[in-house]
């Protein structure tokens, strides 16, 4: 098992959106960097887990955790004219963007903020702390994942 850090901006599809869905599982769109692409076709198998970060926010950090209940598939936004992440280079014969589904684990209690995570002895590596660090998707490894859950207090 491999773990993730998926960014999204709260305003737009926070944790409380994806714990909202039906089952608690929604579809992870819309991404259109090669590099995080390449993570999700790539790398990201059914029972990863991921952390869930709030960015583009007054305190941005991890709130929550999701697991990957799907593996890479078209992520059909690319190919709809009115979608905020059409891509007219898109073709439905050979898919350019991917998407996974993500489910619903856990909302900590408090987030965990970015300025914490900078802090924390063992997260010196992580890609989210490193400047200039702009990828939505970013591999967690298995010692800064253990580390993040010492952080965390579920709800």
């Amino acid at each position: 098992m491999r773990h993730w850090l998926f960014k999204s901006e709260p305003d737009v599809f926070g944790i409380d959106h994806l714990a909202a869905c039906p089952d608690g599982t929604d579809s992870w769109d819309g991404i259109r960097n090669y590099q995080a692409r390449n993570f999700m076709r790539d790398d990201m198998k059914v029972g990863d887990r991921g952390f869930f970060y709030h960015s583009n926010t007054k305190v941005p950090g991890i709130v929550g955790t999701v697991e990957i209940v799907r593996e890479a598939y078209p992520d059909h936004t690319a190919l709809d004219p009115t979608s905020n992440y059409f891509d007219p280079k898109a073709k439905p014969d050979v898919p350019r963007w991917v998407m996974v589904d993500v489910a619903f684990r856990s909302r900590y209690a408090e987030v965990i903020p970015l300025a914490i995570l900078r802090e924390t002895k063992g997260l010196e590596a992580m890609p989210l702390v490193q400047k200039g660090s702009r990828l939505s998707i970013n591999p967690v490894s298995k010692a800064e994942w253990k580390i993040i859950e010492k952080l965390a207090t579920v709800a």
